[in-house]
């Protein structure tokens, strides 16, 4: 009498939801959309220098080079400097360059009706908005870094440039989150009102040229200084790679205050999107 042995069932393999197979269509629409914009960027390289260069060189040349030359400011002020104009500049790079496109995408060009139409929701076509902005911010700060050592004769340690770079994209990502609610809350006919009346505040209101803990003896501007996010990103960068007598505002508490700040104009203007997106 033989008998024979029952074989033993096949190990099922592990199923992917259709939940999971959506997302991971979804990121690769993301990174296919990111990758276009990228490629975009790459053929209007001229433009985009022109607009990452121009302005920080200016202010680097006078406040840095001139001003120290004519004995108006000392040697010491490079270092301080230096590190508030590269976080200023991947800041407002990436604010401008989240905001204006999203004014001319809604408005003029009625591109981001393509990219409402793409398999992606409609929060992730918003958020590319924000990754892009926060890419171009990035490369802004990074290529002023040599420049501007160049210029001021500045020299920072080795061991900082990760750090440095990590506080750039923190910096970039906040920028960027704020351009996509500016572009979103902001009517297409003020973005030029919008730009006038907060630029110039963010910009000398943001600790780009002295040290927040500096101003004990203004404690009314220091209050101004201390709502601008991007007085967080010039202390953070500072504090990296100031001198040891240049006190700045401790590194977590910046990256905390960024964080937040992060949070809440990405909230905004994902909601300010999907709103727009509706009309």
């Amino acid at each position: 009498m033989s008998v024979t042995a029952s074989a033993s069932p096949p190990t099922p393999s592990p199923a992917v939801t259709p939940a999971s197979v959506r997302w991971l269509d979804q990121f690769a629409t993301f990174r296919a959309v990111l990758w276009r914009d990228l490629f975009v960027t790459g053929r209007e390289l001229g433009a985009f220098f022109a607009q990452v260069f121009l302005q920080p060189l200016f202010m680097l040349l006078i406040f840095g080079k001139v001003l120290k030359d004519l004995g108006y400011a000392s040697d010491d002020f490079a270092n301080v400097l230096l590190p508030g104009v590269i976080a200023l500049n991947a800041f407002l790079i990436g604010l401008e360059n989240t905001a204006l496109p999203m004014v001319m995408d809604f408005s003029f060009t009625r591109e981001i009706e393509d990219r409402l139409l793409a398999p992606m929701a409609v929060p992730l076509v918003a958020f590319e908005k924000i990754v892009f902005g926060a890419i171009r911010g990035l490369v802004a700060g990074i290529v002023l870094i040599p420049i501007g050592m160049l210029m001021l004769g500045v020299t920072w340690p080795l061991s900082t440039v990760i750090q440095v770079l990590g506080v750039l994209v923190i910096g970039a990502l906040v920028g960027a989150a704020m351009g996509l609610t500016f572009g979103t809350l902001v009517p297409p006919h003020r973005i030029q009102i919008m730009f006038t009346v907060t630029l110039t505040p963010l910009m000398f209101t943001g600790a780009t040229q002295f040290p927040l803990r500096a101003l004990d003896s203004l404690p009314w501007f220091q209050v101004i200084c201390a709502i601008n996010p991007l007085t967080y990103v010039s202390e953070a960068t500072r504090s990296l790679v100031a001198p040891p007598g240049v006190e700045s505002v401790p590194l977590w508490l910046d990256l905390l205050v960024l964080a937040g700040v992060f949070v809440l104009f990405t909230t905004v203007g994902i909601r300010g999107f999907m709103r727009r997106a509706m009309d």
